[in-house]
């Protein structure tokens, strides 16, 4: 159910914005959202797991949280984030 740490390595590789970046507002936001999308095929299975459901909601907050901060202090890099990872359709 949780992303490997592969999965991560690979998520951050692609998402870094320098060289051994694992914490950048794009890092961050990019591996939320391959959990969140995993939670949601969860949820969508098993829809009475309401601990996990708990959880996605909170990934969900933070994520928000993430992506509100980066809308207020660079919107291009806000829009080309959205872009890449197919938000807000």
């Amino acid at each position: 159910m949780a992303l490997t740490q592969e999965r991560k390595n690979e998520i951050m590789k692609e998402y870094a914005r320098h060289e051994g970046d694992t914490g950048s507002v794009e890092v961050q936001v990019a591996v939320l959202t391959a959990d969140i999308n995993e939670l949601n095929a969860h949820m969508e299975m098993h829809k009475h797991d309401f601990h996990s459901q708990r959880g996605l909601l909170k990934k969900i907050g933070r994520r928000r949280n993430l992506l509100r901060y980066l809308r207020g202090t660079d919107v291009p890099r806000y829009r080309e984030l959205i872009k890449r990872l197919g938000l807000r359709r």
